[in-house]
């Protein structure tokens, strides 16, 4: 007998005993983890955890919901919200969109709508966004001698806009800036409604060659610019060429402009005008410019 024990002992060591004898519950395989199901959605509603808590339990595993009409009525009549029923249709999370940015250095960061400088004053340094400013008057010089000569002098309609000095000031004698336009920012966070480059009803900029680079003169709390002339011959509204500051611009991508002046500019206030619709002196008066100085 006590050789019989002694075999079948040795024969189970030798891995040859029925396989009931050589399982044990510390061997055993875990089942599967169960799929979620709509009732146990609804049963961790009920038991009071929060929307976050059960979109997260959704997503954290395997999912076999009955998303039928009939399934997504009974969900809402158990009291789930709108908010874990579009978990349950859609579990992936959405696709998160990053901030627009208002003075990253990278013209690649997407960026808020608008002008902007770039100051390198530590490191890569930042960009600054260029408030535009409406000119809040138009100003026409010269009419006496427009008058005493019949109209061969020509009188100047010139935009004014208030204040002596613009909010950005730079020390850099060729500042360089960047145009961000509509077409550059992500479509989901395009604004149909308003733009920063509006040019008039139903018509916005696109491109730095629609904006004329100016000097302004500088008057008692107020800064000037020539935006038209009147003489015998008619009249011309916008900036007259001879009176624009040369610059060049360069596209880095569709709606990203690099603009640069192509001289070094005196110190002194100056401005990117972006004449709106409309004619004569009332085009004029609702100029927008983009002011900076130089110091």
């Amino acid at each position: 007998m006590l050789f019989r024990v002694v075999f079948a002992g040795a024969a189970c060591l030798m891995s040859v005993c029925p396989a009931s004898a050589q399982n044990s519950p510390n061997t055993a395989s875990a089942p599967a983890a169960a799929a979620m199901r709509n009732s146990d959605v609804v049963t961790l509603v009920r038991a009071g955890l929060p929307d976050e808590a059960v979109v997260a339990k959704i997503r954290s595993g395997k999912t076999e919901f009955d998303l039928s009409t009939d399934g997504l009525i009974a969900l809402k009549a158990a009291g789930v919200s709108g908010t874990v029923m579009a978990a349950m249709i859609n579990p992936a999370p959405a696709a998160q969109v990053a901030e627009l940015s208002v003075d990253s250095a990278d013209p690649n960061v997407p960026h808020y709508p608008g002008l902007y400088i770039l100051e390198k004053t530590s490191g890569d340094g930042k960009m600054t966004r260029i408030d535009p400013t409406m000119s809040n008057q138009a100003r026409t010089s010269n009419v006496l001698g427009y008058a005493l000569t019949m109209g061969l002098a020509s009188a100047s309609i010139k935009a004014s806009i208030p204040g002596e000095s613009a909010r950005v000031q730079t020390n850099s004698r060729r500042p360089v800036f960047y145009a961000f336009f509509e077409e550059s920012v992500p479509r989901g966070l395009q604004n149909a409604n308003s733009s920063t480059w509006a040019s008039g009803v139903g018509t916005t900029t696109s491109s730095p060659a629609e904006v004329s680079l100016v000097r302004f003169a500088e008057g008692e709390n107020r800064r000037d610019a020539k935006v038209g002339r009147i003489n015998i011959g008619g009249s011309k509204t916008g900036v007259m060429e001879k009176d624009q500051v040369p610059f060049e611009s360069e596209m880095l991508r569709p709606g990203v402009y690099r603009v640069t002046p192509k001289a070094d500019l005196a110190p002194g206030e100056y401005g990117f005008i972006q004449a709106l619709s409309g004619g004569g002196t009332q085009g004029a008066m609702t100029a927008r410019v983009f002011d900076f100085g130089v110091e």
